[in-house]
């Protein structure tokens, strides 16, 4: 079962990636194995995935307060 709970995140992080690969017009290239990508590129599709990541931590502190 914790092989389970320790996938559900990879998923998750997994969408997140394409969305933001789509999003930067990098989907293809991505698709291809992540070979074709340059540094940049996938810098920039992390860089997004942090942003993204923090602005839903912030939303979610802002709700339990």
């Amino acid at each position: 079962m914790a092989r389970k709970e320790e996938a559900e995140p990879k998923k998750k992080q997994n969408r997140l990636k394409w969305e933001v690969a789509e999003e930067l017009h990098l989907q293809d290239d991505l698709a291809k194995g992540g070979d074709e990508l340059s540094v940049r590129e996938a810098g920039k599709i992390g860089g997004q995935m942090v942003r993204k990541l923090v602005k839903k931590g912030k939303e979610a502190m802002t709700k339990k307060e």
